[in-house]
C-alpha cells in the first residue's frame, strides 16, 4: 500500500510537470523546482537529528553520479512530457526492470541466464511496439523518454551498489542537492513566476511531492522484499491512463496498451526469477 501511495505521486510528478510546461514555464524552472522543494524537505527531515554529518558519505563520487543519473532522468522525462501522452512516457518506464538487467551485467558484476536474457529480448519488443519507429506516428521526443529510462535504470543500478554504504538520508540530501546546486545559476537567472494561482501552488508543491514519493518508495523497500514492492510500480498504468483522460483529455493508443502489457509481463518474469536466484 506504501509503494501503491508512492506510484501515485510519482504519477502527480509527472503529470504537474507536463501541465506547468504546457502552461508556459520553462522545463528546467520545473526540474529546479521539483529538486529544490524535496532539498528544503529533506534538509527539515534530516538535519535535526543528524546535522551536517548527514551529508558525509563514504563513496562520495559514487553518490555524485547517482545524483547526476536521476538529474537526466528528470531533466528528460520532462522534456519528453512537453510533447509526448503521460501514458507514453510511463509505458516506456516501465521497460526499467529490462534495462537494469542489461547494467546489471557491466556494473555489478551480475549473471544473467537465458531465460532472462530472453525476457529482456521480449520487452524491448513491447517498447517498439509502443514507439513504432516505423510508423508515421513516430515522434522524435521519444529518444528523451528513451533517455530519461537509460539515467533511471543507471540511477537504481548505483542504488544497488551503494546498499549498506550510506544510509537513506544522506543519499536523499545528496540527489537533491546536486540536482539544485546543478540547476540554481540557469534556472534562476531568468525565472519566471506564474501568473495564475493554481499554477503556482502546482509550482511550489511539485518538489514536496518528489520529497515525499522517494521517501515512501524506500519506506516500502524496508518493509517488504523487492520481489513484492517492485511489480506494485506496474499500478501506474492505472494512474497514468485516468490521469491522461481526467486532466490533459487523452487515452493510450491500442499499440501503447498492447506493449505496455508486453513490458510488463517481462519485468514480471525477471524480477520473479531474481527472487527465484535469491531464494
Amino acid at each position: 500500500m506504501i509503494m501503491a501511495v508512492a506510484v501515485f505521486l510519482f504519477t502527480l510528478i509527472d503529470s504537474s510537470a507536463k501541465w506547468l510546461i504546457l502552461a508556459g514555464l520553462p522545463a528546467l524552472q520545473v526540474v529546479f523546482a521539483r529538486y529544490a522543494g524535496a532539498l528544503i524537505m529533506a534538509l527539515l527531515l534530516f538535519l535535526p537529528r543528524g546535522g551536517l554529518s548527514a551529508f558525509r558519505s563514504n563513496r562520495p563520487w559514487l553518490q555524485l553520479l547517482r545524483a547526476l543519473m536521476l538529474l537526466g532522468s528528470t531533466m528528460f522525462n520532462f522534456y519528453a512530457l512537453s510533447y509526448l501522452p503521460i501514458t507514453l512516457t510511463i509505458a516506456l518506464f516501465f521497460a526499467m526492470p529490462i534495462v537494469t538487467t542489461l547494467l546489471s551485467i557491466p556494473i555489478l558484476g551480475e549473471q544473467v541466464g537465458l531465460r532472462r536474457f530472453v525476457a529482456v529480448v521480449v520487452g524491448f519488443f513491447g517498447v517498439l511496439v509502443i514507439v513504432q519507429p516505423w510508423g508515421a506516428q513516430f515522434h522524435w521526443a521519444v529518444f528523451l523518454s528513451i533517455g530519461a529510462l537509460c539515467c533511471a535504470a543507471t540511477y537504481f543500478v548505483l542504488t544497488r551498489l551503494l546498499a549498506g554504504t550510506d544510509n537513506s538520508s544522506t543519499s536523499q540530501l545528496w540527489s537533491n542537492g546536486v540536482a539544485t546546486a546543478c540547476l540554481a545559476p540557469i534556472a534562476l537567472q531568468d525565472w519566471i513566476w506564474p501568473d495564475d494561482p493554481l499554477n503556482m501552488g502546482i509550482l511550489l508543491f511539485i518538489g514536496v511531492l518528489g520529497g515525499t514519493s522517494h521517501i515512501l518508495a524506500t519506506l516500502a523497500y524496508r518493509f517488504a522484499p523487492a520481489s513484492v514492492v517492485a511489480p506494485v510500480t506496474y499500478v501506474q498504468v492505472i494512474y497514468a491512463t485516468a490521469v491522461g483522460l481526467l486532466v490533459f483529455g487523452t487515452l493510450p493508443t491500442v499499440w501503447t496498451a498492447l506493449g505496455t502489457a508486453i513490458i510488463i509481463g517481462s519485468g514480471i518474469y525477471i524480477w520473479q526469477r531474481e527472487r527465484v536466484r535469491a531464494g
